[in-house]
Order: C-alpha cells, then structure tokens, then sequence
C-alpha cells in the first residue's frame, strides 16, 4: 500500500444558496471569488486531493468549470435523495460530471448522520443511495464520505460490508495516499488561501498530534 501522505480539501456550497441550508451549514459556504482563490492555492500543491460535498448545484455552475479551466480533478460526492431538486445537482448534472472524467460517490440518501442508524436506513444510506447514483452514471459507486463528519466503528465496519473501496471524513488531518479511510480538510467560509495553509502545515507535531487523536477516538468508539 502506497504510504507518502495526502492533503484532502472539501469545499461544499459556492456562491449563494439556491435552497433553504441545514443549521450550520453556511459556515462551510464560501464567495464565488474565495473559491477561485483558495482553488487557486490548493492546486499548486504537491499531492493535493479535491473533493465535494452535498451535490449542490454550485458544484456543476461553479466549480466545474474552475476545475477544468485549471486542468484540475475532484470526486463529487452527491446526496441521492436531492438529485435533481431545486439548488442540487440533477441527472444530467451527474453525467455531464462523469464526461469530463470527475468521479463521483454517495455521501447517502439524506445527509443524516450515519451513527446510530436502524437496520432500514442503513440499508437505505449505504445501499439504496448509491444505486440510485450508479443508474445514472451506468458505473458502480464505491467511494463514500460520511455526512456530518460523524462515524464510530459500526459505521465504517458497514460501509466496509456493504464494499466501499475508499470512505472520506472530515478529520483535518492527513491521510496516507492508498488507505482506505480519508480525513479531509473541510473548507470554510472564513477560510483565506493564508489560513487554509496556516491550517494544513502550520500547526506542528503538537496540532498533527491533537487531529490524529481525534480520529483515532471515532474510528474505536
């Protein structure tokens, strides 16, 4: 397994909300123009990896186009149960992702948190969600990234059951290129290109230390 270390960054909304957000989440909502910025920086980084959240439709009329205009690539993982309704991404949406070679993975069916799940919704988030994506694309999908940023070990012992090749969390850590569970460094709204690099490489073993513990208390409790 491939062991040289990754940076993640997950950028979620951009621009205006087209839909009614969820408590919290215009934190993770960043200016058209910030985007461009900090997409800016995190291209010019050696092993840099990009992905995005919540399938919203500022994913396709935004940051699609960036992408591509910087030769760059992101995995957009995409809630089934919004597809296609107003301000998220819809089938064509999906498709026109896949033709230009970005991956695309489930983060479930309703952005719920994964932990605590009954027997019916897990089938339901780990299942039902992803198959409904693959219908679309016409290819299996086999990256997931957890809503929330929430998971415990019964969640990733089902997400491993039901043959998830690669899983993403929001941990702000780095993650080791060919593991099979992905911290990433969440993007928020009052994120710079300075502070987002402060974030990743500033923080020292102490910082490096703290973001690894946290993890290691989700993965085992």
């Amino acid at each position: 397994m491939t062991d040289h270390r990754v940076i993640n960054i997950l950028f979620h909304g951009i621009g205006r909300p087209r839909r009614e957000l969820e408590p919290g989440e215009d934190r993770y909502w960043v200016t058209v123009d910030r985007f461009h910025a900090i997409l800016d920086e995190v291209v010019s980084w050696p092993r840099a990896r990009l992905s995005f959240d919540d399938g919203n439709a500022s994913d396709l009329e935004v940051g699609l186009p960036a992408l591509l205009e910087r030769q760059a690539n992101a995995t957009f993982f995409l809630i089934a149960g919004r597809l296609g309704e107003p301000g998220s991404v819809g089938a064509d949406g999906v498709r026109e992702l896949r033709r230009h070679g970005m991956p695309v993975g489930s983060h479930g069916m309703w952005h719920r948190p994964w932990r605590g799940l009954t027997p019916q919704q897990a089938t339901e988030e780990f299942h039902t969600a992803r198959d409904r994506i693959a219908e679309l694309t016409g290819e299996p999908v086999d990256q997931a990234a957890c809503p929330l940023g929430r998971y415990d070990r019964a969640v990733l012992s089902r997400l491993r059951a039901a043959g998830y090749t690669r899983v993403f969390t929001s941990d702000r850590r780095p993650a080791r290129a060919g593991a099979w569970l992905q911290p990433r460094y969440s993007v928020r709204a009052e994120d710079t290109p300075e502070s987002l690099r402060d974030i990743v490489f500033g923080p020292g073993l102490l910082g490096r230390a703290r973001a690894s513990a946290v993890g290691l208390v989700k993965r085992w409790r």
